[in-house]
């Protein structure tokens, strides 16, 4: 899922203020540097499952150019049976 960076942010703080809330963490630094950090992780994991979806999707194309037309094929559950195998053997966690 693609997130706008605004709503990137919200999110990072909002997982910072569940983790504050809940007691798990404990400041040391000022809050926005860990807003900052914890986005950073959030854009470098959805750039990861881009990736992903792209090299799931050429995938898809190349099996269904090798089997002909695809006639029968649920493109959907083909691309997420892909995307899976190729999570495993990334150890992407979706």
């Amino acid at each position: 899922m693609h997130l706008k960076d605004d709503q990137i942010i919200r999110l990072a703080e909002k997982v910072l203020d569940d983790l504050l809330a809940a007691k798990l963490v404990t400041v040391k630094k000022e809050r926005g540097k860990l807003v900052q950090a914890i986005r950073d992780a959030l854009v470098a994991d959805q750039k990861t499952e881009e990736t992903l979806e792209r090299d799931a999707e050429r995938l898809l194309e190349q099996s269904l150019a090798a089997m002909g037309d695809g006639a029968g094929i649920d493109r959907h559950k083909m691309l997420r049976m892909i995307k899976e195998k190729l999570a495993k053997e990334r150890k992407i966690v979706l």
